[in-house]
């Protein structure tokens, strides 16, 4: 049998980081070692419970969770706009039982980074749904922490694609661009699923009755994340539904072959009031810089629904938690 990746998940959730989160709890590839939970699509205090209540209704209550960083870097703090008041497009799930764990996030990303650099054992792969605030502190106190990391992916980033937050950046960078920033220049391994790929894969309606129909128990929260998800804006996207943004993550460490990357050296305007978060890819060397970056250009959008729809069918099989 192969030995699981061991991985932390960095999230603000948020629906898409629901359906990410849900899908990598029911993969046994993956060892989850934490979930931290940051500032981004909601205030820390709401992003740290959702990511308690995701835990109990996805049966994870094992998985330690730890409160992020309750706000950017620099700028002031910016929500999601298509999350509903409690970022979980208003889904009521369960009451947690679970506390969220003393350690706060930074602190925790610098202990495990630091063992597994330490180690002999297996590097730990970021797996970043939100704003990099917590990892770019965490470079910054202790940045010996870098030779634990396997590998960043992440979501965030636009390219080739406009913004979704502003005229050119989106969300993730926008929220935090100097964190970006900081991330970017660190020399880590880094896999970079922007809007160029998440706007490849759209969750249509007609998707949204397949996972509801396979789901189990978790079927009426998965109907009602997935529902209010539907942006019902075919001229930006082509099609009804919204774009799987943070669920590429998942589906990107299990099952790679279904992406197609391309390396560029990448830059976060940190300065600009008009293009504040844009992430400019250097695509044929112009600066001299060497890339730091892969960046996803291309994706088996049907077959990530696929592997999402065998995901989500182990909680109606009890294969999942």
């Amino acid at each position: 049998m192969t030995t699981p990746i061991p991985v932390i998940f960095d999230c603000d959730p948020g629906i898409d980081d629901a359906i990410a989160l849900l899908g990598a709890f029911a993969a046994p590839e993956l060892d989850i070692r934490a979930i931290l939970a940051v500032c981004g699509n909601q205030p820390l205090e709401r992003t740290l419970r959702n990511a308690l209540q995701i835990c109990e209704l996805g049966g994870r209550e094992d998985i330690p969770v730890h409160a992020g960083a309750h706000r950017p870097l620099c700028r002031d703090p910016i929500h999601g706009k298509f999350h509903g008041e409690n970022g979980l497009g208003d889904t009521l799930l369960p009451d947690p039982l679970k506390r969220p764990e003393p350690v706060g996030a930074v602190e925790a990303l610098i202990d495990h980074l630091g063992q597994a650099a330490r180690s002999a054992g297996p590097k730990i792969t970021l797996c970043c749904l939100g704003p990099l605030t917590d990892l770019a502190l965490a470079l910054r106190l202790a940045p010996d922490i870098a030779a634990g990391i396997e590998r960043v992916v992440m979501m965030g980033g636009a390219f080739r694609e406009p913004g979704n937050r502003s005229l050119t950046s989106e969300f993730n960078m926008l929220a935090d661009p100097h964190a970006a920033a900081i991330v970017f220049a660190a020399g880590l391994p880094m896999t970079v699923l922007g809007l160029d790929a998440t706007h490849q894969v759209m969750l249509r309606p007609e998707h949204v009755a397949s996972f509801a129909a396979v789901s189990g128990r978790i079927s009426r929260s998965v109907a009602g994340l997935m529902a209010f998800w539907d942006r019902n804006d075919p001229q930006r996207y082509g099609s009804r539904g919204g774009p799987l943004h943070d669920p590429l993550v998942t589906a990107f460490l299990l099952a790679p072959e279904l992406f197609e990357t391309r390396p560029a050296r990448v830059f976060v305007e940190t300065e600009s009031p008009l293009c504040l978060g844009q992430t400019v890819a250097d695509w044929f060397g112009k600066t001299g810089a060497p890339a730091n970056a892969d960046i996803a250009i291309g994706v088996d959008a049907g077959g990530v629904i696929q592997l999402y729809l065998e995901l989500l069918a182990r909680y109606g099989t009890g294969a999942a938690a």
